[in-house]
């Protein structure tokens, strides 16, 4: 893989909008769900976000795969 196609993948507009909604819903989740004290990630609005996020941009990120067989 190229380094430059790398970069355009890494700062397309879907895996912004994944990271951004992906922090919204961690912090969210921290909001309405997360315990006050002794969890470790929703405890901490910061730590839920930065969840949230990674895993946003790991659902929005292109991937390089085929599809196994073309549709009839």
């Amino acid at each position: 893989m190229n380094s430059n196609n790398f970069f355009q993948k890494l700062f397309s507009w879907k895996v912004l909008i994944g990271l951004l909604l992906g922090a919204a819903a961690g912090y969210a989740y921290y909001h309405f769900i997360g315990c006050d004290g002794g969890c470790p990630i929703t405890s901490n609005p910061w730590k839920s976000m930065g969840v949230g996020a990674l895993s946003g941009i790991l659902l929005m990120f292109p991937s390089d795969a085929k599809p196994d067989r073309e549709p009839k």
